[in-house]
């Protein structure tokens, strides 16, 4: 038998690439793991422990990471273990796709690239339409960490930087999954434009505001919550994805003003570290 095991992190939105084909994410701490083993036989086998996970998705990821030669030999177990809440917006799609795609891959193909392996999970992300533009941006910010900025059409990344260390995410979780039509914010691509444009030139947080404005007026949020953050120490704050989770960041001093901003509000409250680590494999 050989087993893998990988590990990676999740990631809120700067920039949303519905509109444009192009966005912007911060990695935080909130982790996901994979553990995958290989025995004779056939099959793809989901333990999972997360009623909320996808194997559909899962399944695609294994079916294009594994050789097609070695998917008829082996019976492959997989077992996720996730941090991220599924369904809010935090990347958990991006991050199980692209933690079992990397536990996949070092187990049948070792010499595969950083790249190919995010291709594996972007490609499934679409075909099982979990994603629309396959959300690269979301899964190289929980691959690698930092700030990354992507052409998500052409599979490129654009600029990837580390994160200052004194940052928190202060997320938001709204106890209600409502949201607004996500295919309606092409309506301001313009905006969504010049949203990317500033977190190419390194300016995140008016990137991440202006993000903000336009998405809680389409993905029914309140976009005054959003200056409310600002305005008690938050650095820049935006719905995450398509929503509905809000994410403020704040240096660590003002995580506990912040937090007051949601402390009327139904819901759950996470705070979660920003992440500058890349994901890590390992041979059990």
């Amino acid at each position: 038998m050989s087993a893998t095991k990988a590990v990676m992190h999740g990631a809120v939105s700067i920039v949303n690439a519905i509109a444009t084909g192009k966005g912007a994410t911060l990695g935080i701490s909130l982790n996901v793991e994979a553990n995958v083993d290989a025995t004779p036989g056939t099959g793809i086998f989901f333990e999972n422990r997360e009623s909320s996970l996808s194997s559909r998705l899962i399944s695609a990821v294994i079916e294009k990471a594994v050789p097609k030669t070695d998917l008829e030999k082996n019976k492959i177990r997989i077992l996720i273990k996730s941090e991220i809440p599924a369904g809010y917006g935090l990347k958990s799609s991006s991050a199980i796709s692209s933690v079992v795609s990397l536990a996949c891959a070092k187990m049948f193909r070792p010499k595969v690239t950083d790249l190919e392996v995010l291709k594996y999970g972007v490609e499934a992300s679409i075909q099982t339409k979990v994603s629309i533009t396959g959300a690269f941006d979301d899964a190289c910010a929980c691959y690698f960490g930092g700030f990354v900025v992507t052409d998500n059409t052409n599979l490129r990344i654009v600029k990837s930087e580390k994160a200052q260390e004194d940052l928190v995410a202060v997320i938001f979780i709204p106890r209600s999954r409502k949201r607004g039509n996500v295919k309606k914010l092409k309506i301001l691509d313009g905006v969504f434009s010049q949203a990317w444009a500033l977190a190419n030139n390194s300016d995140y947080w008016n990137a991440m505001m202006l993000n903000g404005l336009a998405t809680s007026t389409i993905l029914n949020s309140d976009p005054r919550i959003l200056t409310d953050l600002v305005e008690s120490g938050a650095l820049a704050a935006s719905v995450s994805g398509n929503g509905p989770a809000i994410a403020a960041i704040s240096k660590k001093e003002n995580v506990s003003n912040v937090k007051k901003v949601f402390a009327s509000m139904e819901g759950t409250t996470i705070i979660s570290n920003v992440n500058n680590k890349k994901a890590e494999v390992y041979e059990m």
